[in-house]
């Protein structure tokens, strides 16, 4: 797999990753694909610095030094980092720019998901800004400043606007046309609707921190994946 690699130096590496991908190899199938391994075999030796979920696209940054990998560690810690990502949503938040802060905790009996609590949580500050509106769904913009699991999909859920596809936080766990269209959709007999989207739609898109070795403030983007795209085109057109 040729991956986009947008910065190479002797210190770092960013890549933009692409859906479908673990970032770190599996605790129960080490086999499985990940962006570590690769990254390893192409250009030696990497450290993770921070991660995205398997379904998520965009920006991530490795360490290849041990001393590298400690500076940037340090700024993340420090949320002295700039993260931005882009997601579509059920309906359009209201106010269209706000901050989410409420704390996160594992789910009591669902394992592997979190929830907004109050009791024992961890901080979590989401900012949100919606982007475009799309009938009754929306693009929105959204920097984080802590880093706690499935952060974003829980906070935007929890204003009771989840991610166009979330089988954790959302209404579906897919995305057809069908239900753009409505009656005006028009499948053949023996034709099977493939879904227009079946993954979590977030992607970060922008990625900004000091480099741990020149001190100099490296900032990066990458546009939205092509299922993405063309889910935006969709929403605009029927949406």
């Amino acid at each position: 797999m040729k991956l986009p690699l947008l910065h190479q130096d002797p210190h770092l590496l960013v890549v933009d990753k692409p859906a479908d991908l673990l970032t770190v190899p599996d605790r129960h199938d080490p086999d499985l694909p990940n962006l570590k391994q690769l990254l390893s075999e192409q250009y030696g030796p990497v450290i993770p610095v921070h991660r995205l979920d398997r379904p998520t696209t965009g920006l991530l940054v490795f360490a290849r030094t041990p001393e590298a990998h400690r500076g940037l560690s340090m700024q993340f810690e420090a949320r002295d980092v700039e993260k931005v990502y882009l997601a579509l949503v059920d309906g359009v938040p209201d106010p269209d720019e706000a901050t989410i802060d409420e704390p996160i905790a594992p789910h009591p009996s669902k394992v592997g998901q979190m929830l907004v609590s109050h009791r024992g949580g961890k901080f979590a500050r989401t900012d949100y800004k919606v982007m475009e509106r799309l009938g009754k769904f929306s693009l929105v913009g959204v920097q984080i400043f802590t880093g706690r699991t499935h952060q974003i999909r829980v906070h935007l859920a929890y204003i009771g606007h989840p991610l166009l596809v979330d089988p954790f936080y959302g209404k579906r766990s897919e995305f057809f046309l069908s239900e753009l269209k409505g009656r005006h959709y028009n499948k053949g007999k023996h034709e099977e609707e493939r879904p227009l989207l079946s993954r979590v739609p977030l992607h970060a898109s922008r990625l900004g921190f000091t480099h741990p070795v020149t001190g100099e403030w490296l900032h990066f983007a990458a546009e939205l994946p092509k299922d993405m795209r063309a889910m935006v085109r969709q929403l605009g057109k029927w949406g």
